[in-house]
């Protein structure tokens, strides 16, 4: 598959990681969850997190927008430290307005949809726009039918959450999350939802992104997606790291027997 995606033309900003983890550990209780996470993510990259459940993926891609804070290690996106800021030799964190202007920045679109049921399908796209970046209502609402023509939802702008199917409302909050302009979008299983027949056309959305040169994170039990899309698999068990590279590679000739066992099951 030939690779079509923008890449930045600045060599110093290319250079720069979206996502730098660094030795970051995070335990609820005694129980550790992750334990000592390395992981670098370029711009542009599309990197699928596989696994069992209970491995650590989805605490990771809370960490990075800070919805859990890192009990050790170092996590930055764009260059900056993930709910904190650095004084010299001190770490210092972030208010909670400070933390939510950069939680803004990163798109997570979630296993369960998370709409407002009580909202239409165009005041859920515009409801973080018009209520975290104040953004004029008009603006809010082109762009929001702009998005949601995108995710082929055109015509569900008046439904409500409760008379769209479960592909049909992760399509939306997949828009809600575009809404914002992210420049990093999180995706946390977001088809294990989902009936069969309509994983298709949440992944096709997904697909598009890729393309068009946005940098994903994406937790999946999909390996055909992951093979197809993705230009890293890393594959996590236990709260570490196992085994990372090219998909086809990772897929088809893993080099640890841990990931062996896993592809067997799933494959």
């Amino acid at each position: 598959m030939t690779d079509t995606r923008p890449r930045p033309a600045d060599p110093d900003h290319a250079a720069l990681p979206m996502v730098s983890a660094r030795a970051v550990r995070k335990a609820f209780g005694r129980l550790e969850v992750l334990k000592g996470i390395d992981l670098t993510v370029r711009r542009g990259e599309v990197l699928c997190l596989i696994g069992p459940s209970g491995s650590g993926k989805s605490t990771f891609l809370r960490c990075i927008n800070h919805l859990e804070k890192i009990d050790g290690g170092e996590l930055s996106v764009d260059g900056e430290l993930v709910g904190y800021r650095q004084s010299g030799n001190r770490l210092y964190e972030l208010k909670d307005t400070e933390v939510c202007a950069k939680r803004a920045e990163i798109g997570m679109v979630f296993q369960r949809f998370n709409l407002f049921p009580h909202l239409s399908v165009l005041d859920n796209v515009t409801s973080g726009p018009l209520w975290v970046r104040k953004a004029p209502s008009g603006k809010s609402k082109d762009r929001a039918r702009q998005l949601l023509d995108r995710v082929g939802l055109a015509d569900k702008v008046d439904s409500y959450p409760n008379q769209l199917s479960g592909g049909q409302q992760q399509r939306v909050a997949i828009a809600r999350a575009l809404a914002m302009d992210p420049k990093l979008m999180l995706f946390d299983e977001p088809t294990s939802a989902l009936d069969p027949e309509l994983v298709g056309d949440v992944l096709d959305v997904m697909r598009d992104l890729a393309v068009e040169g946005m940098t994903m994170i994406v937790v999946t039990h999909e390996m055909g997606f992951a093979r197809e899309v993705g230009d890293t698999v890393v594959f996590m068990d236990g709260g570490v790291v196992v085994e990372q590279g090219d998909p086809t590679r990772v897929l088809t000739d893993p080099q640890h027997e841990r990931t062996r066992s896993f592809l067997a099951k799933v494959l």
